[in-house]
């Protein structure tokens, strides 16, 4: 293969990681805590876009509370992995 080619071809790959960086910033995944009384939404970036506390999670103590809160964000944060994962996959999955 010649160095024209090659380049070519990593000018091409870089592009496509370009594009799926972009998608992933527009992607959203939504996290869940405490039975779905802390819902955490993110973007495939890792961007936190929303933190929704239910009221009744206001009755409990500050500490099952933020043990809700990190429950979502982990969640959340997971599901970003998996979809980051997916779609880098796909863009680099022929790369040999």
């Amino acid at each position: 293969m010649d160095m024209e080619s090659l380049m070519a071809q990593a000018q091409d790959l870089q592009s496509k990681i370009s594009a799926a960086q972009d998608s992933l910033g527009a992607q959203q995944v939504r996290g869940i805590g405490g039975n779905g009384d802390v819902i955490v939404t993110m973007t495939g970036k890792y961007d936190v876009l929303s933190v929704v506390i239910q009221p009744n999670a206001l009755n409990t103590d500050a500490q099952m509370l933020s043990a809700a809160v990190m429950d979502a964000y982990v969640d959340a944060k997971t599901k970003a992995d998996a979809l980051i994962e997916k779609t880098m996959n796909e863009v680099t999955g022929s790369i040999e």
